[in-house]
């Protein structure tokens, strides 16, 4: 347990004693007709229902400087405390020597991803211009292989007709000649006209004519029966292998380039990726210097702010802090609040624009404000320490402009719920419900009579009798709770309890200026 800790388990054994001193005297005070009943004298007095709690000033408008760096780091500078700073003053400084050496990874990888980044633009227009390249190359392959075969249709292959039928007209034509010489031939020699020799060159002759006709026609058939059909046939073939051929380089250039703008785009994310981080390491690295952004009295969180365990050391360098961890309050206005935590059996009483007045030890003087705001929902914080513990923070504007006033000091605010200029008001203890119906001991001549009363509201103390006790009349604060029907009337919540920040609720004869109320439990009601 850290010093404060140590500090509120005196203020609370104090305050036990107080209570014990307190009802002592109350008997006292009261006895007379019995010196063995405790009783309470009921008197008509000024009465103030009431909720008295400690809490903490705080300034109603300030910038609160926080912690950006991720992580945890050190301070390595900081502004002096109570120290009045304008805008643009350094306040913090955190250790940045580990944030820049990855900063300097963190370049090279970016240098990378963007040179990976242009190789891949530079790639994908390569892709481009080759698909390009290639698609064209198919087209007039499979263009010239069309043409091809309507080249030969109409020309090479009438012309490969013609000149096969010519050789076979050529051929006819000589042999007719070679048969007709031979015939002058044959009639000569018969006639010892011409010699053997020219005879039978010419017979030769005409073997030969007939040869090449021979020839010359075979040639017709196998151009008509083979060689045509083949040649058609190859031509058209290969028509359609250009166009297979076309629609497979398509087909790759489009793959090709899916590929290749894939690739771009995830090169483009890398770069994208590995630039934000270096952006994100600049932005860091500028959230470890920490400037005022407006002009104020620096106030350091941990002194503001009360800490369970009691151990909450101040900011200084060498500390270190963690991410979103308030370092520095600076107040922007004059103006002043207290925030306290109030009970919830005192929620009920406790509303939205009711008077409080506000003593601050450090000053030594009384201020009055309103309640201007009730949490909605239970401090977080208070449930985690003591589930059994439901307290609502509260703040209460402090009227005016009070300059001595500073963020952090202690204080005492008490919340008035009713005042009566004259009413009765008697301890709680000294109420209990028989049957549900609150019931008050009358001690008379040694005896303790029970006398039904209407009570009003309590601040967990004293209580308000509407009707039912006269002035003058003894109650018993120990009235007997061992009979059957008799219940205490006094709620568990009315019993003293701690709160959050030192403050508590408790009866008014614990209360440390009872003569700051109009009335107090001791003097009656």
């Amino acid at each position: 347990m850290g010093s404060r800790g140590i500090i509120w388990t005196v203020v609370g054994i104090a305050a036990l004693l107080l209570v014990v001193v307190v009802i002592g005297g109350l008997s006292r005070a009261g006895g007379g007709e019995t010196s063995k009943v405790s009783t309470f004298e009921v008197r008509r007095a000024p009465l103030a229902i009431s909720v008295v709690e400690g809490g903490t000033i705080k300034a109603l408008d300030q910038r609160v400087i926080k912690c950006e760096v991720e992580g945890r780091t050190t301070i390595i500078s900081i502004v002096e405390e109570g120290a009045r700073v304008e805008v643009g003053d350094l306040l913090i400084e955190l250790d940045a020597s580990e944030m820049v050496d990855r900063r300097v990874d963190q370049q090279i990888r970016v240098q990378n991803a963007e040179a990976a980044f242009i190789r891949a633009r530079e790639s994908l227009e390569v892709t481009k211009s080759q698909n390009l390249s290639e698609i064209t190359a198919a087209e007039l392959e499979k263009r010239f292989a069309g043409e091809d075969v309507t080249k030969y249709v109409e020309g090479e292959y009438p012309s490969q007709l013609m000149d096969a039928e010519a050789k076979v007209t050529l051929a006819e034509e000589e042999l007719r000649r070679a048969a007709d010489k031979l015939d002058w031939s044959t009639k000569l020699y018969a006639e010892k006209y011409v010699s053997e020799t020219e005879f039978r060159a010419d017979e030769l002759a005409q073997k030969r004519a007939e040869l090449e006709v021979r020839l010359a026609k075979e040639s017709l058939r196998l151009l008509n029966e083979y060689t045509h059909q083949r040649s058609l046939t190859e031509l058209e073939a290969a028509v359609e292998q250009t166009t297979m051929a076309l629609d497979r380089v398509k087909r790759k250039a489009s793959a090709d380039l899916v590929q290749a703008e894939a690739d771009l785009k995830a090169k483009e994310a890398e770069y994208g990726q590995q630039m934000d981080k270096l952006t994100k390491l600049d932005d860091q690295l500028a959230k470890t210097k920490m400037y005022a952004p407006v002009a104020g009295m620096v106030v350091y969180a941990t002194s503001a702010e009360f800490s369970w365990r009691g151990d909450s050391e101040p900011l200084d360098e060498g500390t270190e802090v963690r991410e979103r961890q308030e370092l520095i309050y600076l107040p922007t206005a004059d103006s002043m609040m207290v925030e306290i935590k109030i009970h919830e059996s005192s929620l009920g009483n406790v509303q939205v624009g009711q008077t409080a007045k506000v003593h601050v030890e450090a000053t030594g003087k009384d201020y009055t404000g309103l309640v201007q705001r009730i949490a909605p929902l239970p401090d977080a914080t208070s449930i985690w320490l003591n589930p059994d513990l439901k307290v609502f923070s509260t703040q209460i504007v402090i009227d005016g402009s009070h300059p001595e006033l500073r963020t952090g000091m202690s204080c005492e605010s008490t919340i008035v719920i009713e005042e009566y200029t004259d009413a009765i008001a008697i301890p709680m203890q000294c109420v209990v419900r028989e049957h549900g119906q609150a019931t008050a001991y009358v001690v008379s001549g040694g005896d303790e009579i029970p006398t039904p009363i209407e009570i009003g509201m309590n601040d967990n103390s004293v209580v308000r009798v509407i009707s039912g006790l006269d002035p003058g009349q003894r109650v018993s604060m120990t009235p007997p709770l061992n009979r059957e029907s008799t219940t205490s009337a006094a709620p568990a919540e009315a019993q003293a309890r701690t709160g959050q920040n030192g403050g508590t609720t408790r009866p008014a004869a614990q209360r440390s200026r009872p003569a700051r109320r109009p009335a107090t439990a001791s003097s009656g009601g």
